[in-house]
Protein backbone atom coordinates (compact mmCIF):
# COMPACT_ATOMS: atom_id res chain seq x y z
CA UNK A 1 0.00 0.00 0.00
CA UNK A 2 3.03 2.29 0.28
CA UNK A 3 5.04 4.09 -2.35
CA UNK A 4 8.39 5.34 -2.37
CA UNK A 5 6.73 8.59 -1.77
CA UNK A 6 4.76 7.69 1.09
CA UNK A 7 7.86 6.55 3.32
CA UNK A 8 9.48 9.74 2.25
CA UNK A 9 6.58 11.69 4.00
CA UNK A 10 6.29 9.33 6.75
CA UNK A 11 10.11 9.87 7.61
CA UNK A 12 9.41 13.45 7.08
CA UNK A 13 6.78 13.70 9.82
CA UNK A 14 8.89 12.27 12.40
CA UNK A 15 7.37 8.50 12.11
CA UNK A 16 8.38 5.00 10.91
CA UNK A 17 7.24 3.09 8.05
CA UNK A 18 7.16 0.05 10.88
CA UNK A 19 4.83 2.30 13.38
CA UNK A 20 2.81 2.94 10.14
CA UNK A 21 2.13 -0.36 9.24
CA UNK A 22 1.73 -1.44 12.57
CA UNK A 23 -0.81 1.05 12.56
CA UNK A 24 -2.42 -0.21 9.77
CA UNK A 25 -2.20 -3.92 10.85
CA UNK A 26 -4.32 -2.46 14.45
CA UNK A 27 -7.23 -1.20 12.06
CA UNK A 28 -7.52 -4.22 10.63
CA UNK A 29 -7.47 -6.34 13.73
CA UNK A 30 -9.30 -3.66 15.52
CA UNK A 31 -9.01 -3.49 19.14
CA UNK A 32 -10.47 -5.26 21.76
CA UNK A 33 -12.65 -3.05 24.12
CA UNK A 34 -11.99 -3.10 27.92
CA UNK A 35 -14.00 -6.13 30.05
CA UNK A 36 -15.25 -4.19 32.70
CA UNK A 37 -15.99 -6.53 36.01
CA UNK A 38 -18.03 -3.99 37.75
CA UNK A 39 -18.19 -0.57 38.72
CA UNK A 40 -15.94 0.87 41.36
CA UNK A 41 -17.68 2.45 44.62
CA UNK A 42 -17.13 3.30 47.94
CA UNK A 43 -15.67 0.57 49.85
CA UNK A 44 -14.70 -1.15 46.50
CA UNK A 45 -12.16 1.11 45.25
CA UNK A 46 -13.08 4.27 46.49
CA UNK A 47 -11.95 5.70 49.40
CA UNK A 48 -14.10 8.19 51.58
CA UNK A 49 -11.77 10.14 53.81
CA UNK A 50 -13.25 11.41 56.77
CA UNK A 51 -12.81 15.20 58.18
CA UNK A 52 -10.57 14.61 60.50
CA UNK A 53 -8.12 12.24 58.03
CA UNK A 54 -8.39 15.11 55.66
CA UNK A 55 -6.96 17.70 58.07
CA UNK A 56 -4.44 15.39 58.95
CA UNK A 57 -3.23 14.96 55.44
CA UNK A 58 -3.56 18.36 54.44
CA UNK A 59 -1.47 19.22 57.44
CA UNK A 60 1.37 16.39 55.91
CA UNK A 61 1.05 18.22 52.62
CA UNK A 62 1.49 21.99 54.27
CA UNK A 63 5.07 20.15 56.23
CA UNK A 64 6.31 18.42 53.49
CA UNK A 65 6.12 20.73 50.12
CA UNK A 66 8.95 23.11 50.85
CA UNK A 67 11.00 19.91 50.21
CA UNK A 68 9.29 19.32 47.31
CA UNK A 69 9.37 20.35 43.87
CA UNK A 70 5.78 20.96 42.32
CA UNK A 71 4.27 21.15 39.02
CA UNK A 72 0.70 21.45 37.97
CA UNK A 73 0.64 20.77 34.44
CA UNK A 74 -2.66 22.01 32.75
CA UNK A 75 -3.80 19.97 29.13
CA UNK A 76 -5.08 23.33 27.68
CA UNK A 77 -4.50 22.82 23.58
CA UNK A 78 -7.96 21.89 23.21
CA UNK A 79 -10.16 24.43 20.66
CA UNK A 80 -13.18 26.81 22.27
CA UNK A 81 -14.91 25.62 18.78
CA UNK A 82 -17.13 23.16 20.90
CA UNK A 83 -18.23 25.63 23.38
CA UNK A 84 -20.31 27.35 20.64
CA UNK A 85 -21.65 24.44 18.81
CA UNK A 86 -25.58 25.51 19.06
CA UNK A 87 -24.39 29.08 18.55
CA UNK A 88 -23.09 27.62 15.18
CA UNK A 89 -26.01 26.14 14.12
CA UNK A 90 -27.80 29.59 14.89
CA UNK A 91 -26.03 31.29 12.20
CA UNK A 92 -26.46 28.61 9.72
CA UNK A 93 -29.91 27.94 10.22
CA UNK A 94 -32.01 31.12 11.23
CA UNK A 95 -32.89 33.85 8.66
CA UNK A 96 -33.90 36.91 10.11
CA UNK A 97 -35.74 38.30 6.91
CA UNK A 98 -37.60 34.96 7.10
CA UNK A 99 -38.78 34.00 10.65
CA UNK A 100 -38.87 35.72 13.66
CA UNK A 101 -36.65 34.58 16.63
CA UNK A 102 -39.92 33.86 18.68
CA UNK A 103 -40.92 31.91 15.73
CA UNK A 104 -38.01 29.97 15.40
CA UNK A 105 -36.96 29.18 18.61
CA UNK A 106 -40.55 27.48 19.29
CA UNK A 107 -40.38 25.63 16.32
CA UNK A 108 -37.32 23.66 17.97
CA UNK A 109 -35.56 22.22 21.07
CA UNK A 110 -33.62 25.21 21.63
CA UNK A 111 -33.16 26.23 25.65
CA UNK A 112 -29.53 26.09 25.23
CA UNK A 113 -29.90 29.46 22.70
CA UNK A 114 -32.74 30.88 24.64
CA UNK A 115 -30.72 30.75 27.65
CA UNK A 116 -28.22 32.12 25.81
CA UNK A 117 -29.77 35.37 24.49
CA UNK A 118 -31.83 35.77 27.60
CA UNK A 119 -28.51 36.16 29.16
CA UNK A 120 -26.09 38.26 27.20
CA UNK A 121 -25.26 40.57 30.22
CA UNK A 122 -23.87 38.05 32.24
CA UNK A 123 -21.21 36.70 30.01
CA UNK A 124 -17.45 37.95 31.11
CA UNK A 125 -17.11 39.14 26.96
CA UNK A 126 -19.97 40.97 26.91
CA UNK A 127 -18.52 44.69 26.87
CA UNK A 128 -15.61 43.69 24.28
CA UNK A 129 -18.59 41.93 22.04
CA UNK A 130 -20.70 45.24 22.19
CA UNK A 131 -17.47 47.38 21.40
CA UNK A 132 -17.00 44.83 17.79
CA UNK A 133 -20.47 45.46 17.23
CA UNK A 134 -20.08 48.89 17.16
CA UNK A 135 -17.32 48.46 14.98
CA UNK A 136 -18.37 46.33 12.27
CA UNK A 137 -22.49 46.50 12.56
CA UNK A 138 -23.79 50.22 13.12
CA UNK A 139 -27.17 49.05 11.73
CA UNK A 140 -27.68 46.91 14.64
CA UNK A 141 -29.78 48.84 16.74
CA UNK A 142 -32.58 49.11 13.69
CA UNK A 143 -32.53 45.69 13.41
CA UNK A 144 -35.15 42.99 15.44
CA UNK A 145 -34.01 40.25 18.03
CA UNK A 146 -33.17 37.60 15.87
CA UNK A 147 -30.97 40.01 13.68
CA UNK A 148 -29.43 41.67 16.84
CA UNK A 149 -28.36 38.30 17.92
CA UNK A 150 -26.63 37.58 14.93
CA UNK A 151 -25.00 40.52 14.88
CA UNK A 152 -23.59 39.18 18.54
CA UNK A 153 -23.08 36.08 17.83
CA UNK A 154 -20.55 36.54 14.62
CA UNK A 155 -18.64 39.40 16.55
CA UNK A 156 -17.80 37.22 18.91
CA UNK A 157 -16.97 33.96 16.76
CA UNK A 158 -15.81 34.91 13.09
CA UNK A 159 -12.56 36.56 12.65
CA UNK A 160 -13.47 40.10 12.07
CA UNK A 161 -14.93 40.22 15.23
CA UNK A 162 -13.11 38.23 18.92
CA UNK A 163 -12.74 35.31 16.51
CA UNK A 164 -13.36 33.13 19.65
CA UNK A 165 -14.04 30.30 17.18
CA UNK A 166 -10.47 30.00 16.57
CA UNK A 167 -9.06 31.01 19.99
CA UNK A 168 -7.84 28.29 22.67
CA UNK A 169 -10.83 27.53 25.19
CA UNK A 170 -8.14 28.73 27.89
CA UNK A 171 -8.21 32.31 26.29
CA UNK A 172 -11.76 33.08 26.31
CA UNK A 173 -12.83 35.33 28.97
CA UNK A 174 -14.73 33.15 31.50
CA UNK A 175 -15.57 35.64 34.34
CA UNK A 176 -16.63 39.04 35.23
CA UNK A 177 -15.03 40.61 38.01
CA UNK A 178 -16.01 44.21 39.18
CA UNK A 179 -13.09 46.18 37.49
CA UNK A 180 -11.82 42.99 34.82
CA UNK A 181 -12.23 39.54 33.41
CA UNK A 182 -10.39 36.88 33.72
CA UNK A 183 -9.58 33.90 31.03
CA UNK A 184 -9.74 30.24 32.29
CA UNK A 185 -5.32 30.34 32.01
CA UNK A 186 -5.34 33.57 34.38
CA UNK A 187 -7.86 31.53 36.89
CA UNK A 188 -5.46 28.50 36.57
CA UNK A 189 -2.18 30.66 37.96
CA UNK A 190 -4.76 31.89 40.33
CA UNK A 191 -5.92 28.24 41.84
CA UNK A 192 -2.19 26.64 41.66
CA UNK A 193 -1.17 30.01 43.93
CA UNK A 194 -3.17 28.30 46.63
CA UNK A 195 -2.10 24.84 46.52
CA UNK A 196 1.19 24.30 44.09
CA UNK A 197 3.62 26.32 45.40
CA UNK A 198 6.76 25.62 47.38
CA UNK A 199 8.72 28.72 49.02
CA UNK A 200 5.92 31.48 47.40
CA UNK A 201 7.07 30.07 43.27
CA UNK A 202 4.38 28.13 41.50
CA UNK A 203 5.40 26.02 38.52
CA UNK A 204 2.91 25.18 35.98
CA UNK A 205 3.59 23.36 32.40
CA UNK A 206 0.93 23.99 29.53
CA UNK A 207 0.41 21.44 26.56
CA UNK A 208 -0.62 24.15 23.50
CA UNK A 209 -1.14 23.98 20.05
CA UNK A 210 2.03 25.89 18.84
CA UNK A 211 0.09 28.00 16.71
CA UNK A 212 -1.43 29.53 20.35
CA UNK A 213 1.58 29.99 21.75
CA UNK A 214 1.92 33.99 21.03
CA UNK A 215 -1.39 34.45 22.31
CA UNK A 216 -1.14 32.73 25.53
CA UNK A 217 2.35 34.12 26.01
CA UNK A 218 0.47 37.50 25.35
CA UNK A 219 -2.23 36.83 28.20
CA UNK A 220 0.51 35.90 30.46
CA UNK A 221 2.43 38.90 30.20
CA UNK A 222 -0.79 41.12 30.52
CA UNK A 223 -1.93 39.38 33.95
CA UNK A 224 0.95 38.38 35.34
CA UNK A 225 1.31 41.70 37.23
CA UNK A 226 -1.87 41.16 38.79
CA UNK A 227 -2.22 37.38 39.79
CA UNK A 228 1.54 37.69 41.32
CA UNK A 229 0.32 40.53 43.55
CA UNK A 230 -2.83 39.45 44.47
CA UNK A 231 -1.25 35.93 45.35
CA UNK A 232 2.17 37.21 46.65
CA UNK A 233 3.39 34.41 44.16
CA UNK A 234 5.89 34.50 41.15
CA UNK A 235 4.66 32.20 38.28
CA UNK A 236 6.79 30.30 36.36
CA UNK A 237 5.29 29.27 33.12
CA UNK A 238 6.63 26.39 30.45
CA UNK A 239 4.94 24.78 27.89
CA UNK A 240 5.04 22.45 24.84
CA UNK A 241 3.53 20.72 22.13
CA UNK A 242 2.02 17.22 21.26
CA UNK A 243 4.76 15.69 19.43
CA UNK A 244 4.29 15.22 15.91
CA UNK A 245 5.66 11.63 15.81
CA UNK A 246 2.62 10.92 18.39
CA UNK A 247 0.72 11.69 15.23
CA UNK A 248 -1.47 8.57 13.89
CA UNK A 249 -2.39 7.19 10.24
CA UNK A 250 -6.03 7.69 9.01
CA UNK A 251 -7.71 5.41 7.45
CA UNK A 252 -10.91 5.04 4.97
CA UNK A 253 -13.72 2.75 6.07
CA UNK A 254 -11.78 -0.56 4.33
CA UNK A 255 -8.61 0.53 6.12
CA UNK A 256 -6.02 2.05 3.13
CA UNK A 257 -4.28 4.99 4.23
CA UNK A 258 -6.43 8.15 3.70
CA UNK A 259 -4.99 10.67 1.54
CA UNK A 260 -5.73 14.35 0.39
CA UNK A 261 -6.45 16.22 -2.72
CA UNK A 262 -2.29 15.76 -3.66
CA UNK A 263 -2.54 11.97 -2.90
CA UNK A 264 -0.78 12.48 0.26
CA UNK A 265 -1.37 10.43 3.34
CA UNK A 266 -3.40 11.98 6.56
CA UNK A 267 -1.76 11.99 10.21
CA UNK A 268 -4.48 13.26 12.68
CA UNK A 269 -3.72 13.95 16.51
CA UNK A 270 -3.66 11.27 18.46
CA UNK A 271 -5.92 12.16 21.41
CA UNK A 272 -4.88 13.18 25.29
CA UNK A 273 -2.81 10.19 25.12
CA UNK A 274 -0.42 11.53 23.39
CA UNK A 275 0.83 13.80 26.09
CA UNK A 276 2.40 11.09 27.85
CA UNK A 277 5.28 12.29 26.09
CA UNK A 278 5.04 16.25 27.13
CA UNK A 279 4.61 14.34 30.66
CA UNK A 280 7.04 12.31 30.51
CA UNK A 281 9.67 15.29 30.35
CA UNK A 282 8.46 16.75 33.60
CA UNK A 283 10.91 16.76 36.33
CA UNK A 284 8.92 17.06 39.68
CA UNK A 285 7.94 15.50 42.87
CA UNK A 286 4.52 16.17 43.05
CA UNK A 287 2.43 16.78 39.63
CA UNK A 288 -0.99 18.03 39.62
CA UNK A 289 -3.50 17.22 36.69
CA UNK A 290 -5.84 19.28 35.53
CA UNK A 291 -7.94 20.35 32.37
CA UNK A 292 -7.81 24.02 31.76
CA UNK A 293 -11.66 25.01 31.52
CA UNK A 294 -12.41 23.36 34.81
CA UNK A 295 -11.74 26.57 37.44
CA UNK A 296 -14.10 28.75 39.45
CA UNK A 297 -14.41 32.16 39.94
CA UNK A 298 -11.84 32.74 42.48
CA UNK A 299 -14.33 33.45 45.92
CA UNK A 300 -14.87 29.27 44.83
CA UNK A 301 -11.16 28.29 45.00
CA UNK A 302 -10.62 27.67 48.48
CA UNK A 303 -12.48 24.79 48.39
CA UNK A 304 -10.47 23.38 45.54
CA UNK A 305 -7.09 23.82 46.71
CA UNK A 306 -8.28 22.28 50.84
CA UNK A 307 -9.34 19.37 47.82
CA UNK A 308 -6.27 19.20 46.33
CA UNK A 309 -3.93 19.73 49.72
CA UNK A 310 -5.76 16.64 50.70
CA UNK A 311 -4.96 14.23 47.19
CA UNK A 312 -1.29 15.46 47.49
CA UNK A 313 -1.13 14.58 51.30
CA UNK A 314 -2.56 11.32 50.51
CA UNK A 315 -0.17 10.56 47.79
CA UNK A 316 2.82 11.58 49.94
CA UNK A 317 1.64 9.22 52.54
CA UNK A 318 1.47 6.44 50.14
CA UNK A 319 5.03 7.25 49.12
CA UNK A 320 6.59 7.25 52.71
CA UNK A 321 5.31 3.22 52.71
CA UNK A 322 5.96 2.57 49.85
CA UNK A 323 9.95 3.63 49.68
CA UNK A 324 10.03 1.99 52.81
CA UNK A 325 8.90 -1.21 52.06
CA UNK A 326 10.72 -1.20 48.50
CA UNK A 327 14.31 -0.62 50.85
CA UNK A 328 13.61 -3.30 53.01
CA UNK A 329 13.16 -5.37 49.89
CA UNK A 330 16.10 -3.87 47.91
CA UNK A 331 18.25 -4.47 51.07
CA UNK A 332 16.93 -8.14 51.63
CA UNK A 333 15.80 -6.62 55.16
CA UNK A 334 12.46 -7.74 54.73
CA UNK A 335 11.14 -9.88 57.46
CA UNK A 336 7.89 -12.71 56.69
CA UNK A 337 6.16 -10.35 59.18
CA UNK A 338 6.85 -7.34 56.65
CA UNK A 339 6.04 -9.39 53.83
CA UNK A 340 3.05 -10.36 55.13
CA UNK A 341 2.34 -6.61 56.09
CA UNK A 342 3.18 -5.54 51.90
CA UNK A 343 0.84 -7.88 50.76
CA UNK A 344 -2.10 -6.44 53.29
CA UNK A 345 -1.01 -3.05 52.33
CA UNK A 346 -1.06 -3.80 48.19
CA UNK A 347 -4.65 -5.62 48.79
CA UNK A 348 -6.19 -2.47 51.27
CA UNK A 349 -4.61 0.82 50.36
CA UNK A 350 -3.43 0.05 46.78
CA UNK A 351 -6.37 -1.71 45.36
CA UNK A 352 -4.19 -4.62 43.82
CA UNK A 353 -6.00 -8.18 43.86
CA UNK A 354 -3.71 -10.20 41.91
CA UNK A 355 -0.79 -9.92 45.06
CA UNK A 356 2.45 -11.58 43.89
CA UNK A 357 4.24 -14.62 46.48
CA UNK A 358 7.67 -14.26 45.47
CA UNK A 359 9.73 -10.87 46.75
CA UNK A 360 11.21 -9.71 43.43
CA UNK A 361 7.88 -9.73 41.79
CA UNK A 362 6.24 -7.92 45.31
CA UNK A 363 9.47 -5.33 44.62
CA UNK A 364 8.29 -4.82 40.76
CA UNK A 365 4.69 -4.34 41.87
CA UNK A 366 5.42 -1.46 44.46
CA UNK A 367 8.16 0.01 42.33
CA UNK A 368 5.81 2.00 40.04
CA UNK A 369 4.43 5.75 39.68
CA UNK A 370 1.39 6.52 41.39
CA UNK A 371 -1.59 8.37 41.00
CA UNK A 372 -4.56 9.70 43.54
CA UNK A 373 -7.45 10.40 41.63
CA UNK A 374 -10.45 12.51 42.87
CA UNK A 375 -13.71 10.82 41.80
CA UNK A 376 -16.80 12.64 41.66
CA UNK A 377 -20.18 10.93 42.39
CA UNK A 378 -21.93 10.61 39.25
CA UNK A 379 -24.07 13.11 37.69
CA UNK A 380 -24.77 11.60 34.21
CA UNK A 381 -21.93 13.33 32.59
CA UNK A 382 -20.29 12.44 29.58
CA UNK A 383 -16.89 11.03 30.03
CA UNK A 384 -14.82 8.35 32.27
CA UNK A 385 -15.49 6.70 35.37
CA UNK A 386 -13.66 3.56 37.74
CA UNK A 387 -14.07 0.38 37.28
CA UNK A 388 -12.24 -2.93 37.92
CA UNK A 389 -11.32 -4.40 34.63
CA UNK A 390 -10.10 -7.69 33.06
CA UNK A 391 -7.00 -7.17 31.64
CA UNK A 392 -5.66 -8.53 28.77
CA UNK A 393 -3.89 -11.16 30.79
CA UNK A 394 -6.14 -12.07 32.96
CA UNK A 395 -5.93 -9.75 36.15
CA UNK A 396 -8.20 -7.56 37.06
CA UNK A 397 -7.34 -4.07 38.01
CA UNK A 398 -8.77 -0.44 39.44
CA UNK A 399 -8.70 1.71 36.02
CA UNK A 400 -10.11 4.98 34.63
CA UNK A 401 -11.90 4.00 31.45
CA UNK A 402 -13.55 6.03 28.71
CA UNK A 403 -16.97 4.72 27.28
CA UNK A 404 -14.94 4.83 23.93
CA UNK A 405 -13.27 1.73 25.21
CA UNK A 406 -16.33 -0.14 26.03
CA UNK A 407 -18.39 -2.47 23.67
CA UNK A 408 -22.14 0.04 23.76
CA UNK A 409 -23.69 -3.81 21.86
CA UNK A 410 -22.99 -5.51 24.47
CA UNK A 411 -25.64 -5.36 27.23
CA UNK A 412 -24.04 -6.53 30.25
CA UNK A 413 -21.08 -4.60 30.01
CA UNK A 414 -23.98 -1.08 29.51
CA UNK A 415 -25.71 -2.33 32.29
CA UNK A 416 -22.35 -2.31 34.69
CA UNK A 417 -21.97 1.12 33.04
CA UNK A 418 -25.38 2.07 34.19
CA UNK A 419 -24.13 1.29 37.84
CA UNK A 420 -21.27 3.39 38.09
CA UNK A 421 -21.61 5.98 41.37
CA UNK A 422 -18.69 8.10 40.28
CA UNK A 423 -17.17 9.59 37.36
CA UNK A 424 -13.63 11.06 36.55
CA UNK A 425 -13.01 14.89 36.57
CA UNK A 426 -9.23 14.20 35.80
CA UNK A 427 -8.20 15.39 39.15
CA UNK A 428 -4.83 13.66 39.83
CA UNK A 429 -2.00 14.07 41.70
CA UNK A 430 0.86 12.22 40.55
CA UNK A 431 4.61 10.88 42.18
CA UNK A 432 6.62 10.38 38.74
CA UNK A 433 9.88 9.55 40.98
CA UNK A 434 11.05 6.12 42.38
CA UNK A 435 12.33 5.53 46.09
CA UNK A 436 15.54 6.68 44.98
CA UNK A 437 13.99 9.85 43.82
CA UNK A 438 14.78 9.18 39.70
CA UNK A 439 12.45 9.99 37.65
CA UNK A 440 10.52 6.96 35.70
CA UNK A 441 10.09 6.44 32.14
CA UNK A 442 6.19 6.68 31.96
CA UNK A 443 6.05 4.94 28.96
CA UNK A 444 6.78 1.66 30.41
CA UNK A 445 3.48 1.77 32.45
CA UNK A 446 1.36 2.23 29.49
CA UNK A 447 -1.43 -0.56 28.13
CA UNK A 448 -1.33 -0.34 24.51
CA UNK A 449 -4.07 -2.38 24.00
CA UNK A 450 -6.27 0.06 25.39
CA UNK A 451 -6.54 3.16 22.42
CA UNK A 452 -9.51 3.07 20.76
CA UNK A 453 -10.94 3.83 16.58
CA UNK A 454 -13.18 6.28 16.02
CA UNK A 455 -15.57 7.02 13.33
CA UNK A 456 -14.36 11.13 11.85
CA UNK A 457 -14.97 12.57 8.41
CA UNK A 458 -12.06 15.02 6.68
CA UNK A 459 -12.95 16.56 3.24
CA UNK A 460 -16.29 15.31 3.45
CA UNK A 461 -15.51 11.71 3.30
CA UNK A 462 -15.77 9.31 6.31
CA UNK A 463 -12.27 8.03 7.99
CA UNK A 464 -11.28 5.92 10.44
CA UNK A 465 -8.76 7.33 13.42
CA UNK A 466 -7.04 5.94 16.20
CA UNK A 467 -6.75 7.44 19.19
CA UNK A 468 -3.07 6.12 21.47
CA UNK A 469 -4.40 4.84 24.75
CA UNK A 470 -5.92 8.41 27.21
CA UNK A 471 -3.35 10.05 29.18
CA UNK A 472 -5.59 9.12 32.11
CA UNK A 473 -6.85 6.15 30.95
CA UNK A 474 -4.61 3.47 29.41
CA UNK A 475 -1.56 5.70 29.55
CA UNK A 476 -1.56 5.32 33.64
CA UNK A 477 -2.88 1.32 33.21
CA UNK A 478 -0.03 -0.18 35.25
CA UNK A 479 0.83 2.91 37.53
CA UNK A 480 -0.46 2.22 41.02
CA UNK A 481 -3.65 3.38 41.98
CA UNK A 482 -5.47 5.38 44.86
CA UNK A 483 -9.11 6.65 43.94
CA UNK A 484 -10.74 9.31 46.35
CA UNK A 485 -14.21 10.64 46.96
CA UNK A 486 -14.03 14.34 46.53
CA UNK A 487 -17.37 16.57 46.61
CA UNK A 488 -19.08 17.63 43.22
CA UNK A 489 -18.75 21.15 43.65
CA UNK A 490 -14.34 20.97 42.92
CA UNK A 491 -15.89 20.01 39.40
CA UNK A 492 -16.87 23.03 37.69
CA UNK A 493 -15.82 22.12 33.51
CA UNK A 494 -16.87 24.54 30.50
CA UNK A 495 -18.41 22.18 27.92
CA UNK A 496 -20.49 25.09 26.63
CA UNK A 497 -20.63 28.51 26.72
CA UNK A 498 -23.80 28.38 28.64
CA UNK A 499 -21.94 26.80 31.40
CA UNK A 500 -20.45 30.31 32.63
CA UNK A 501 -23.72 30.93 33.67
CA UNK A 502 -23.68 28.73 36.94
CA UNK A 503 -23.06 29.97 40.54
CA UNK A 504 -19.23 28.78 40.35
CA UNK A 505 -18.32 31.10 37.28
CA UNK A 506 -20.71 34.37 38.45
CA UNK A 507 -18.17 35.92 41.25
CA UNK A 508 -20.17 37.28 44.21
CA UNK A 509 -23.81 35.86 42.21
Amino acid sequence: MLTKKDVQQIEKSGLTTKQVVSQLETFAKGIPPSTIVTAASVGNGIEQISEKSKRALISLYENLKTQKTIVKFVPASGAATRMFQFLFEFLENFNPEEETFNRYVKKGNFKQLELFSKSLKDFAFVNEVRKKIRENYPEYKQNRKGARLQFFVKSMLEEKGLNFAKLPKGLIPFHKYAKYSTTAFEEQLYESALYATSKNDAYLHFTFSEAHVPHFKHQFETVKKRVSKKTKTEFNISYSFQKPETNTLAVTPDNKPFRDENNEIVFRPSGHGALLENLNEIDADIVFIKNIDNVTAQEYTEIIAEHKKMLAGKLLSIQEKVFHYLELLKNKQATEETVSEIKSFLWNELNIKDIPQDRERLFLVLNRPIRVCGMVKNTGAPGGGPFWVKQVHGQTSLQIVEMAQINTKDIHQMNLIKEATHFNPVDLVCGVKNYKGNKFDLTQFCDPHTGFISSKSQFGRPLKALELPGLWNGAMARWNTVLIEVPLNTFNPVKTVNDLLQKEHRPNA
